[in-house]
């Protein structure tokens, strides 16, 4: 290596969700005339997949493609498509594809969750999940094909609530069933879970609550009370895991896999290795942050921030988070948003109806238009625009 060659800090970005993008495209839009910091962004696709739209892919409709290349354009930020096979924490490597191998002096680790397909026997076999555009368009196919018959959706939190919303909006011909542990929005305040539960009432979707799967089948699921549901097809939301790369990297990880990180978001063992998104398990006074895009853009901005003030030998700042909103989609002209206090516990401001349906849809859309806005940010601050208390914080300039 050369002398000028190694003047150069090479920031490896794994995973372009929400938090990982957030953190390549701040780095690189506020290094891009220094010279001495490389940014490379690494994800399995080309295409930003929005999560927050899987839904809507799930039931056949078309969604907005977002081509990460062409979003970097402009920030000097390298883009290398791959599959993060493994992580070197002591020699500061990443494994692409098993083929290929990236050095990185300081490594932002965003790999981020999908669904548990392995806590419950014949989920990975039987079931359908939200993992992906491609897993979520294979879920569409199914349904097309079904003329009538029962749908099961396992799990009862926003994404189950949300899918099976839109599957009963969708396809008024087939039989919606979700199932949980919890009622849907056992959360949220009396009055919007009171509008949620008419809202699934009103599209048909039958709730079952309190209910446990055992396991799926091919043709319905088994419950833990001996009973089972036939069903034709099986939607899967219920639990999340991470990667476990980390772990086996020799990162301090929680019980969930998470990277365990300081109020700066770097990890508690590894303090040249920062952590975003789903794949961090970040401090806060009311507990640790759940996932959430609320919480995973404003990781990777203060990521991206805390390493900039380290490189300038400033200690970085702790990182600090409230919750603001839930909204939920109910179909495409009905949902619900509920306010929330900084802890997320539930405020009693809510909205409901078509009002809460365009918001949901500004929350929706907002992270592109972010992105974009983040490319042309001055480099003496960064303002965190939508969807949670985050404070204005000050670059290592």
């Amino acid at each position: 290596m050369n002398e000028t060659a190694a003047q150069w800090h090479e920031v490896l970005v794994l995973g372009a969700g929400y938090a990982g993008l957030s953190a390549a495209i701040q780095l690189a839009a506020r290094t891009r005339k220094r010279g001495n910091l490389r940014v490379t962004l690494v994800n399995p696709y080309d295409s930003f997949t929005e999560r927050l739209r899987l839904h809507m892919t799930a039931t056949g409709q078309e969604t907005a493609e977002m081509n990460i290349p062409e979003l970097l354009e402009g920030t000097g930020a390298a883009f290398v498509r791959g599959w993060v096979t493994a992580v070197d924490a002591a020699a500061k490597t990443v494994r692409i594809d098993d083929d290929r191998v990236l050095h990185y002096d300081t490594l932002v680790y965003g790999l981020g969750s999908i669904a548990d397909t392995v806590a419950v026997p014949g989920v990975d076999d039987h079931a359908y999940t939200l993992n992906s555009p491609e897993d979520a368009a294979l879920f569409a196919d199914r349904l097309a094909l079904l003329g009538r018959g029962t749908v099961v959706v396992g799990g009862s939190g926003l994404t189950g609530i949300e899918a099976a919303a839109e599957i009963a909006e969708r396809h008024p011909e087939l039989e919606v069933v979700l199932l949980g542990r919890q009622e849907p929005g056992a959360s949220m305040h009396p009055k919007a879970k009171a509008h949620l539960d008419a809202a699934l009432a009103r599209l048909g979707v039958r709730v079952r609550s309190g209910i446990d799967v055992i396991k799926v089948l091919p043709d319905g699921v088994e419950l833990a009370d001996g009973s089972g549901i036939a069903a034709a097809a099986v939607l899967w939301t219920s639990g999340t895991r991470v990667s476990p790369l980390a772990g086996a990297a020799g990162l301090t990880v929680d019980e969930r896999g998470r990277v365990v990180t300081d109020s700066a978001l770097r990890s508690l063992s590894h303090p040249d290795v920062y952590a975003v998104g789903d794949a961090a398990a970040v401090p806060q006074g009311y507990g640790v942050i759940h996932r959430t895009c609320q919480s995973g853009m404003p990781t990777g901005v203060h990521a991206a921030l805390s390493v900039l003030r380290t490189l300038a030998g400033k200690e970085p700042k702790p990182f600090r988070f409230g919750y603001y909103h839930t909204p939920v989609s109910l179909g495409r002209n009905d949902g619900v948003v509920q306010f929330t206090h900084p802890d997320d516990s539930p405020r009693r401001i809510v909205v409901t109806g078509r009002r809460a349906a365009k918001y949901k849809e500004t929350v929706s859309a907002a992270p592109w238009a972010t992105f974009v806005r983040m490319k042309k940010m001055p480099a003496s601050g960064a303002l965190w625009p939508h969807g949670g208390r985050y404070s204005r914080i000050r670059s290592a300039k």
